[in-house]
């Protein structure tokens, strides 16, 4: 009531009236707290400061619990002996049957007050009550209408976010200044053990210690229900020093609860003179639980973001051979913020057995490929298809039984399977060591091109049907004789299909024509080049993933 203008005004006016009309020495208005205790709301004639000190509901008189007007001749009323009277008339200030306050007419003189006069308070105080409880309710719906305006706005923040650490800290901040001094965040383990994860504290100056002081506090115990936490008289006594008054403040603690699991508690405090009003706790109690579902989901995305990363790593070579007379140059990029694994991969690897001549028998091979969608589905055809090429390979198979030993792998996953399209081919030493030779066959892919010295640009291949659609499928290689100074670029469909409005990077030959602005650059500049022009097409991030592969004869 006290942060109402209204209510304020319409205390201090009913205190000048009650001394004036009834001619007293002071009067004052004490309100109701929550616990019982009487507190000064308003008071007019009162000499210095006033304090209270325990004075409660429960140490008035029987007249005051039954809602009468009473008097008193001497100091022996509670209410008078804290106010330093020697006699007073009191009325009880009631709202739909509750004791909201008391209002006194104070008088240093013992008698100076009768029942006449105590009657004509009594018809005041009613008056006063009617007037308090409008500016009450008033203030109650503009703090409600703030409330809700504050957990709809937290709501929509904490949605936003699905980085756990930055969760936590939006959390505390904001609790922070609005309901209370200061927030600690704890996080519960998958061992069960409590980690202090944030702390914030409105005077920056005080965090420091604050933390220091939480750390060697106890932590907070198991709780299913918010509720005071005595955790800071815990601390060593030097710590506490350390922390001055902050070692004594008010702290509540509210549970983390998502999904049926406790994840961890929110702490606030406040100073040992400001104790919590009941919209505080009520309105941290439901920001716990809106924080504790934020705070899970973003643990939740966490853990999947770590393993989709792990298994998008396993499914990308671990290293790239070097080839002799050929420069080669990988990029791959996955969508979105790796999340889930994409579909699309590369593989450059040696096929020739250990101990082998150097020179007629080294061979290498070269694969890009994009199976359709995402997620596990697609990784588990992207992991078939990447080792399947390996080990196809290593048992001498030609490019175009690979393909054909891997289509019929695809279509005997059945529902499981997924399209694949797929850039295939073996690279050989040329005679004299002028370049390489490349047998390839593209199963549905886009079509590699190859760039000359003097920027002119051609399609290296001619398209195929792509994997896991057909079965006998009888594919064919070309080949394609690199040399020196020749690049050959191998691209995914990430990069043919960036989309800017209605525009793809492809469309006009628009690959063509960057591709062909290369020229003279190694394959790692070639690479690095059409990686920022994918990048630079459109405004927004990219929808798919990119994978492409550089191969220029030295």
């Amino acid at each position: 009531m006290l942060r109402s203008p209204a209510a304020r005004e319409a205390l201090e006016g009913a205190v000048t009236t009650v001394r004036d009309a009834l001619d007293a020495d002071a009067a004052a208005v004490l309100l109701t707290e929550r616990d019982g205790r009487l507190v000064l709301g308003a008071a007019a004639g009162l000499p210095g400061e006033v304090r209270l000190g325990e004075l409660s509901v429960v140490n008035l008189g029987p007249d005051a619990r039954a809602g009468s007007p009473w008097v008193s001749s001497d100091n022996s009323d509670p209410i008078a002996a804290a106010l330093r009277a020697r006699s007073l008339a009191a009325a009880p200030l009631e709202a739909q049957g509750r004791l909201t306050g008391v209002v006194v007419a104070l008088s240093s003189t013992p008698g100076r007050f009768d029942e006449a006069t105590a009657a004509r308070l009594g018809r005041i105080a009613d008056e006063m009550s009617l007037n308090l409880e409008k500016a009450r309710v008033g203030e109650l719906e503009r703090s409600w209408r703030g409330w809700l305006s504050f957990v709809a706005e937290a709501s929509d923040l904490l949605a936003g976010t699905l980085d756990q650490e930055r969760t936590m800290a939006l959390v505390a901040q904001l609790v922070v200044p609005r309901l209370s001094t200061w927030c600690a965040v704890y996080t519960v383990a998958d061992s069960g053990a409590a980690r202090l994860a944030y702390v914030w504290h409105a005077d920056e100056t005080r965090a420091d210690a604050l933390r220091e002081l939480l750390e060697h506090a106890d932590m907070v115990p198991p709780m299913d229900s918010p509720g005071p936490w005595h955790g800071l008289a815990t601390a060593p006594p030097d710590v506490r020093a350390a922390a001055g008054t902050t070692a004594a403040d008010h702290a509540y603690a509210f549970p983390l609860i998502a999904r049926g699991r406790r994840i961890g508690t929110i702490v606030i405090g406040r100073p040992p003179g400001d104790r919590f009003p009941r919209s505080a706790i009520e309105l941290a109690e439901e920001l716990s639980r809106r924080a504790a579902l934020a705070v899970d989901n973003a643990r939740l995305y966490s853990e999947q973001t770590t393993m989709s990363s792990a298994l998008q790593r396993s499914l990308l070579p671990p290293a790239i051979p070097d080839i002799p007379g050929l420069e080669v140059a990988v990029v791959y990029e996955p969508a979105g913020e790796g999340s889930e694994v994409g579909g699309d991969f590369y593989d450059v690897f040696e096929t020739a057995g250990p101990g082998a001549p150097t020179a007629a028998s080294a061979r290498w091979r070269f694969a890009i490929g994009d199976v359709c969608g995402t997620g596990p589905q697609a990784a588990a055809v992207t992991g078939l298809a990447r080792h399947a090429l390996r080990i196809l390979a290593a048992e001498n198979l030609s490019v175009p039984d690979v393909l054909a030993r891997l289509n019929r792998l695809i279509l005997a996953e059945g529902e499981r399977g997924r399209l694949l399209t797929l850039l295939h081919g073996e690279i050989a030493p040329r005679p004299r060591r002028d370049g390489v030779s490349i047998k390839l066959a593209s199963a549905g892919h886009p079509p590699p091109l190859i760039l000359d010295p003097d920027g002119r640009v051609t399609e290296a291949s001619s398209p195929q049907p792509l994997l896991g659609v057909f079965d006998g499928v009888d594919f064919r290689t070309e080949t394609v004789q690199l040399k020196r100074g020749q690049v050959l670029l191998c691209v995914t469909d990430g990069v043919t299909e960036r989309r800017s409005g209605a525009r793809l990077l492809g469309d006009g030959h628009g690959l063509e024509r960057l591709l062909s602005g290369c020229t003279g650059l190694s394959a790692g500049a070639v690479a690095a080049r059409i990686q920022r022009a994918v990048r630079d097409f459109g405004p927004e991030p990219s929808g798919d993933d990119v994978a492409l592969i550089v191969l220029r004869a030295s």
